[in-house]
């Protein structure tokens, strides 16, 4: 089995330009193809953990990955899966981001002579001249097309700023500029990028002649892609000072029932006939399967004996022995409300008051009802099925 065929049995591709010719070019590891990350914050996130994961995969097939900072375009947002337009980011902290972006990312990519690289658009975004480009590309694209694209589509009603219209233009340029200068030829994303990734292969087919291929990845949970990682206090980080490593084993070790298996091929490099041989499972063993789904993820994203560790934890939280994470908490009273947000449980008094009304907070093996309950030197705290903590008072 080829790479590609092996791209559609994990569920990865959703659609493609040209399948004939890029299935011979990765095959035959002729792809110099590159995914884009737009520095918004200053970590990745899981929903880049995908596309990080779909480069490794090419690049261990023979293929060599560019990827692309965002550090031109950053300066504008995409506007494709948005409501509302993006907080405008100033060039130091975009800056900054691109630097934590390119450590986090070379857990996953080889980077060298001869194997992956990585670039900046700001390297060729920032310096363009406006009227140039109106004439050089713009001359390019359709505004009738453009409109009905569905990034632009969904924002017309709410308003669509002529800032971010411009959008599919510098991704498009990016693509030209990349297949010019490295021999680009491919570009991936996830599926809601799909009109954007068009105009960037129509744009190389008319300006350059040359062949140019698009190809999107499913995206992983849901259909926008953009909920992929949220929780209940924001996104998953792979900056472990973001989201430890054992909040990171505790996301996908809760994933739903229903999406394990394809987290499972989408996310881990488990060989696809153990996979088969896991869909044959009887269903009392799922939560072994979230376990090592859990398991080879925070492997992948932390290290096996962070990884290790995380599972350890986890089992203890469960009553299955290895050692729960602690906290080191300093309160005046150890009362329940105060080590809750001394410990970083809830965000504020108010927050933990609810929490015990509504039975979601639980010491060592009793439920809390009294909102002045005391707590003990060692004590588990849980909060719901997910949080169970150690408190060490100080």
């Amino acid at each position: 089995m080829g790479i590609y065929e092996e791209l559609k049995e994990r569920g990865l591709i959703a659609q493609v330009t040209d399948e004939e010719e890029i299935k011979q070019l990765i095959n035959n590891g002729g792809a110099r193809f590159y995914i884009g990350f737009d520095p918004t914050a200053d970590s990745l996130h899981v929903g880049h953990f995908m596309a990080l994961c779909l480069m490794k995969r090419l690049q261990m097939a023979g293929n060599k990955p560019v990827v692309l900072l965002g550090g031109g375009t950053g300066h504008v947002g995409d506007p494709s899966g948005r409501t509302d337009m993006r907080s405008m980011l100033t060039t130091e902290t975009i800056q900054k981001n691109c630097d934590c972006f390119k450590k986090q990312m070379e857990r996953f990519i080889e980077f060298g002579e001869d194997k992956a690289i990585i670039v900046n658009n700001a390297d060729w975004l920032l310096s363009l001249n406006y009227v140039d480009l109106l004439r050089d590309v713009g001359a390019c694209f359709s505004v009738n097309n453009m409109l009905r694209a569905e990034c632009y589509k969904q924002r017309m009603e709410k308003g669509l700023s002529f800032l971010e219209f411009n959008y599919m233009i510098m991704q498009a340029y990016d693509f030209w500029h990349l297949n010019e200068k490295y021999g680009c030829n491919m570009q991936f994303g996830g599926d809601d990028q799909w009109s954007n990734m068009l105009a960037g292969t129509e744009l190389i087919r008319k300006k350059s002649g040359k062949d140019a291929y698009a190809m999107t990845i499913t995206l992983l949970l849901n259909s926008e892609g953009k909920k992929m990682g949220k929780t209940a206090k924001g996104a998953v980080w792979l900056d472990e000072n973001k989201t430890p490593p054992y909040d990171f084993y505790q996301y996908w070790r809760n994933v739903d029932d229903a999406d394990v298996m394809k987290c499972i091929k989408m996310l881990t490099f488990i060989p696809m006939q153990a996979i088969k041989d896991m869909e044959e499972w009887d269903a009392s063993r799922i939560n072994e399967k979230k376990e090592i789904l859990a398991y080879e993820l925070t492997k992948l994203v932390h290290g096996e004996d962070k990884a290790a560790v995380a599972q350890s934890q986890a089992k203890a939280a469960f009553g299955g022995g290895g050692n729960l994470p602690e906290k080191n908490v300093k309160v005046d009273t150890p009362t329940i409300i105060a080590v809750l947000v001394a410990a970083g449980i809830c965000s504020s008094n108010g927050e933990a008051r609810r929490l015990i009304q509504q039975g979601g907070v639980s010491i060592n093996d009793g439920k809390v009802t009294d909102i002045n309950a005391p707590v003990k030197n060692g004590d588990v705290i849980h909060k719901g099925k997910k949080i169970h903590i150690k408190v060490n008072l100080l």
